[in-house]
C-alpha cells in the first residue's frame, strides 16, 4: 500500500522551493540565463544548494535527507512549474545517483561536493546509434596494465559541457546490445584524449557531444563491478524518468494557470474569452488530462523502490502518458492564447518547449508503449 500524502518535511520543502522560485525565477530571469554560454545560473545553483534542494535528492546514507521517489517528484514538479533549466537531473539524479549507488567510500566523497553545490556531473551514456536502448553501448573499455583505456563517442550528454567529472559507460565485454558487459568509470573532464563540444538544447539547458580517444583512467576509476553496471543504469534511468515526468507536470500546471488567467482577462466581442463555451469545453478536457498526468507521476514515484518489473512497468506507463498529455497541453494552451503564446517574453513559450521536449528524452511515447507491453507480457 503506497501512501501518496506528502510528509510534513516534503510539504515544507515544496513550500520553500515554490517561494524561492516565485521570487527569483521570472521569465525575464530565464531569458537572461538562456543567453549565457553555460546555459544555467551559477547564483541560482548555489542558492538552491544552500537551501538543501540537492540534498533532498540523495538518501541519508549519502549525506542527503531524501532520495525517495516522492522527494524527486516534489522537487522536480516545482522546477517544472518555474521552468528551471539548471542541471539538477544530470548532476544529482543520474551521475550523482550512480556514484551513490555503486561508488566506493572514496568515490562517494564527490557526492558531498555535489550536495554542497561545488561540483557538477554528467552521465555520458547515450551514443549516436543507441537511440533509446540503454543496453546499446559500443564505446570500449580495455585493460592495459593497471589502467583502463576508453574509446568511443557519446551523444547528447546532458550538462556534458559544464561537468567537472563525467560518469562514462563503456563496454568491457559482450556484444553491442548486451546488458552484460557494460562498465562505468569516473572520468575527470580534463583527462587527455577526452574532447567535448557543448551546445544549447531546445527547452533550455545544454548538452555535449563527447569523443574518447585512448582516454586512460586508473583501475580505481571503475564504478562498481566491471561488466555489471546495467541494472544500476536502468534503475537510475527510472528515477530520472520519474523526475522528468514530475517536471512536465509542473510545467503543465503553470501553462494551465497562465491560460485560465488569459481567458478570464482577454476580451473579444465585449466578453472574456473564458465565456465562450467551445473554449470552456477544451479547457475542461485539458484539466482532466492534467489530473491523469498527476496520477501517473504519483504512481511512478511510489513504485521506484519496488521490484524491477513493477518499477519499469509503472515508469514506462507514466512516460507514455506524460508524453501524450504534455504535447496536448502545449498545443492547446498556445492555441487558446494565440500569437502571444509563442513570444519569448511570455512564460508559456518556455513551458511549451519543455513539455514537448520531455517526450524526446529517455524514450518517446511509442518506445514506452512498446516497452510497457513487453514488460506486461513478462
Amino acid at each position: 500500500m503506497v501512501d501518496f500524502a506528502l510528509t510534513e518535511e516534503r510539504q515544507m520543502l515544496q513550500d520553500t522551493l515554490r517561494r524561492y522560485l516565485a521570487d527569483r525565477y521570472s521569465t525575464e530571469t530565464l531569458n537572461g540565463i538562456l543567453q549565457e554560454d553555460e546555459g544555467y545560473s551559477r547564483a541560482v545553483w548555489s542558492e538552491l544548494a544552500e537551501l538543501g534542494v540537492i540534498g533532498a535528492l540523495f538518501g541519508e546514507s549519502e549525506g542527503g535527507f531524501g532520495g525517495a521517489g516522492f522527494d524527486l517528484a516534489v522537487v522536480f514538479e516545482e522546477f517544472g512549474r518555474a521552468g528551471v533549466v539548471e542541471p539538477f537531473l544530470d548532476t544529482a539524479v543520474l551521475a550523482g545517483g550512480l556514484i551513490a549507488d555503486l561508488g566506493s567510500d572514496g568515490q562517494k566523497a564527490i557526492v558531498d561536493e555535489v550536495i554542497a553545490g561545488s561540483v557538477q556531473l554528467a552521465f555520458a551514456h547515450g551514443e549516436p546509434d543507441s537511440r533509446y536502448e540503454l543496453s546499446r553501448v559500443s564505446a570500449k573499455a580495455e585493460m592495459r596494465g593497471d589502467a583502463f583505456v576508453l574509446n568511443g563517442r557519446k551523444a547528447v550528454v546532458g550538462n556534458g559541457g559544464n561537468a567537472q567529472t563525467l560518469v562514462v559507460s563503456a563496454r568491457s565485454g559482450g556484444n553491442v546490445a548486451d546488458e552484460a558487459g557494460i562498465s562505468l568509470f569516473l572520468v575527470p573532464a580534463d583527462t587527455p584524449g577526452l574532447s567535448r563540444r557543448a551546445y544549447p538544447v531546445m527547452g533550455g539547458g545544454t548538452a555535449a557531444e563527447i569523443v574518447l580517444r585512448d582516454v586512460e583512467v586508473p583501475s580505481n576509476a571503475a564504478l562498481g563491478a566491471i561488466g555489471e553496471a546495467f541494472p544500476a543504469i536502468e534503475r537510475r534511468a527510472a528515477f530520472a524518468i520519474a523526475a522528468l515526468c514530475a517536471e512536465a507536470l509542473g510545467a503543465m500546471e503553470s501553462a494551465k494557470d497562465l491560460t485560465v488567467d488569459y481567458l478570464r482577462t482577454r476580451k473579444q466581442f465585449g466578453r472574456p474569452l473564458g465565456k465562450f463555451q467551445a473554449l470552456q469545453h477544451r479547457m475542461a478536457d485539458m484539466l482532466v488530462e492534467i489530473e491523469q498526468a498527476r496520477s501517473a507521476v504519483i504512481n511512478a514515484a511510489g513504485h521506484l523502490d519496488r521490484d524491477r518489473a513493477t518499477r519499469e512497468r509503472q515508469v514506462s506507463a507514466a512516460k507514455n502518458l506524460i508524453g501524450r498529455v504534455g504535447r496536448l497541453v502545449a498545443e492547446e494552451t498556445i492555441q487558446m492564447h494565440g500569437g502571444i503564446g509563442m513570444t519569448q517574453e511570455y512564460g508559456l513559450a518556455h513551458l511549451a518547449k519543455r513539455m514537448v521536449m520531455v517526450d524526446h528524452r529517455f524514450g518517446d511515447t511509442d518506445h514506452h508503449l512498446e516497452r510497457f507491453i513487453a514488460l506486461a507480457r513478462g
